[in-house]
C-alpha cells in the first residue's frame, strides 16, 4: 500500500508548491515522473522527494536526470498517470 500511495503524496505537492507534469508509479517500488516549473520550485519538489516523500515510505535514493532549462511548459497541471 506504501507504493501506491507514493503518487497520491507526490501528486498533493507537486500542485501545493507549484509545479507541472506527471509521475508515475513502475516496478521494482519505484516511481517515475516529470517535473517542470520555477527552478527554485523544482528544487522544493526534488528536495521533498528526496527527504520526505509518503509519509508512510522508505526513500532509498532519488535519482533525477535529463534536466534541462526549457523556455516554455509543456504541462498544463501535476497529475498521476496510470
Amino acid at each position: 500500500m506504501k507504493f501506491m500511495e507514493m503518487c497520491k503524496y507526490t501528486e498533493e505537492q507537486g500542485k501545493h508548491v507549484p509545479v507541472v507534469g506527471w509521475v508515475k508509479n513502475i516496478p521494482y517500488e519505484t516511481v517515475t515522473g516529470h517535473v517542470q516549473g520555477l527552478k527554485e520550485n523544482v528544487e522544493i519538489t526534488k528536495n521533498w522527494l528526496r527527504n520526505l516523500g509518503n509519509p508512510m515510505s522508505r526513500i532509498g535514493k532519488a535519482v533525477f536526470t535529463n534536466e534541462r532549462e526549457i523556455q516554455n511548459l509543456e504541462y498544463t497541471n501535476f497529475k498521476t498517470k496510470y
